[in-house]
């Protein structure tokens, strides 16, 4: 990404320049070239039809299909989704996701006054509920949300101003922030009020600035020896407005869309096995800091009610829980519309990398993205690191050792010794199947730990027990759910979110669990029909 600023900072920095900065870096950060991109999704919220074809000629022409994305402050993210989408589809190995916004300075307002407004349902809803005031809609209807949280649960504007410092604070050690002042509690409670509770150093501002991403197939990775810095997209989902947007009159449904990212937030910790307890960092949408506070909560990061409890035990900074923000967020690094979402992206990128500099969360390996655009559209996103036992930040070591433990006073026993014999019949296809070493650590009901090391990733892969080494995922699990996983009794996901299944390392590779799941399955019904 490029450095986001205030509106017309630089007269003659038009958006074709800001686009050729971001996509230079990328394709730098990548080592490629314009050459090797096949497609590219470009959002952008204002500006006229083909914008995105303008912004790349300065970058190169080289006649791939271009697709401009509008999709209101989650226009970012919707481009990075969409090329996630055409590469597992298969239309290309390697895609370039870019976003940019030239803006004008103050409040955001209404292009067109011909036609329907697409927010007309929401600014409806809060007229009919809570009235509409002399001040910027934007903030007004942000600002309600947050007063219905306060009402609903008993915060109030402290744990809002909380928040605004804590981005503040961050945002210092980001040289990407259109702002890099710290400020005291006092004085951001103390800027002018824009609307109650919200005041001027709790509101994100109008920024320039672009941002860019390249996603590739894993086998286009593999060609170019990328594994070291390559981060995943284990899942992302969109979702959009549902009824209870408008029928229930709630604020903080119509205006910071909580149904809508408590829902997709749920489908994406169901399809990737993830639970919100395991990320570590996360940037999330804060154009207001109520807007923040309230997504906590969507986002399962607590449960509903304890944001403010959130906030005040410091468990969304550095030394927390989590760390939310680190960037500074919208509120201090600015919101170019089409930029946010891919710019969340690249801070959540280095963060996993190790490459954030002075913000760099200590450890991170599991990052949770979300970006939402009124009118209405929430992405959420969980990313890790593709290749862990190439980066220096994902890696898992073990020292070899071995144990006296007799594995037969182990159920699951017989399970490996039948992934064993599968591996030494046809190792070749399990290795390009699975592509990943895997330490199972298995207790049984006598307190005992057995430890089985299945390689199904060098040579024709193989099964060690007893015996630690370098593995890409570890899995914790007692012995009799194991032995019951294995035989599609118990669902790994579900396993994984009752806390049955422990999972550290790689998330998406734990997932392909169930390639081993549906031969130990098969081989021992066989085995226990001869038997």
């Amino acid at each position: 990404m490029g450095q986001f600023e205030k509106p017309g900072r630089r007269p003659a920095f038009d958006y074709p320049d800001m686009v050729r900065e971001s996509v230079g870096k990328a394709l730098q950060d990548a080592k490629l070239a314009y050459g090797d991109v096949q497609q590219a999704c470009v959002g952008y919220v204002y500006g006229d039809s083909t914008c995105g074809q303008r912004a790349l000629y300065e970058v190169g022409l080289t006649g791939i299909p271009i697709y401009n994305v509008n999709n209101n402050c989650s226009t970012g993210s919707t481009a990075l989704l969409l090329a996630k989408q055409l590469i597992e589809g298969g239309q290309a190995d390697c895609i370039l996701a870019v976003g940019f916004e030239k803006m004008d300075r103050g409040s955001l307002t209404s292009k067109y006054e011909d036609r329907t407004n697409p927010l007309d349902r929401h600014v409806q809803v809060m007229a009919d509920s809570v009235g509409i005031e002399a001040a910027p809609m934007a903030p007004q209807m942000f600002g309600n949300a947050g007063k219905e949280h306060m009402q609903k649960y008993g915060t109030n504007p402290v744990h809002f101003a909380k928040i605004a410092y804590k981005n503040h604070k961050h945002s210092v050690n980001n040289p990407y922030s259109q702002f890099q002042t710290e400020y005291s509690l006092d004085e951001i409670l103390g800027s002018p009020m824009v609307f109650d509770p919200l005041t001027k150093l709790q509101c994100c501002p109008t920024s320039d600035g672009s941002a860019a991403a390249i996603l590739a197939s894993e086998d286009f990775i593999h060609s170019r020896g990328l594994e070291g810095q390559a981060v995943e997209i284990l899942g992302m989902e969109m979702v959009t407005d549902f009824n209870s947007t408008f029928q229930e009159r709630s604020m903080m449904n119509m205006v910071v869309g909580y149904d809508m990212t408590k829902n997709a937030a749920e489908r994406l910790y169901l399809k990737t096995g993830c639970r919100p307890s395991n990320v570590d960092v996360v940037e999330l949408h804060d154009c207001f800091s109520a807007n923040e506070l309230i997504t906590y909560e969507a986002l399962g990061l607590c449960p509903p009610g304890k944001a403010g409890l959130l906030v005040d035990t410091g468990n969304n900074t550095y030394g927390g829980k989590y760390v939310i923000n680190p960037s500074g967020g919208l509120i201090s690094k600015g919101h170019p519309l089409g930029a946010t979402g891919l710019a969340q992206c690249a801070e959540l990128c280095w963060q996993l990398r190790g490459e954030a500099g002075k913000r760099q969360v200590p450890g991170a390996k599991l990052a949770l993205q979300h970006n939402i655009g009124l009118g209405g559209a929430v992405v959420v996103g969980l990313y890790a690191m593709g290749f862990p036992r190439h980066s220096s930040q994902g890696d898992i070591h073990f020292n070899q050792t071995s144990t006296s433990l007799d594995k037969s006073s182990f159920k699951t026993s017989v399970i490996f010794d039948e992934i064993e014999k599968s591996l030494k019949e046809d190792g070749a296809n399990w290795v390009k199947k699975v592509n990943g070493v895997y330490l199972f650590r298995v207790k049984n009901d006598k307190g005992e730990e057995g430890i089985w090391l299945v390689d199904a990733k060098n040579g024709n892969g193989k099964v060690v027990f007893g015996q630690e080494g370098d593995a890409d995922v570890v899995l914790s699990v007692n012995d009799t759910d194991f032995f019951d996983l294995m035989l599609g009794k118990l669902n790994p996901q579900k396993a994984f979110f009752q806390g049955k299944l422990k999972v550290k390392g790689n998330l998406g590779l734990a997932m392909k669990l169930q390639e081993f799941q549906k031969t130990a399955a098969e081989r021992y019904g066989t085995l226990t029909a001869k038997l």
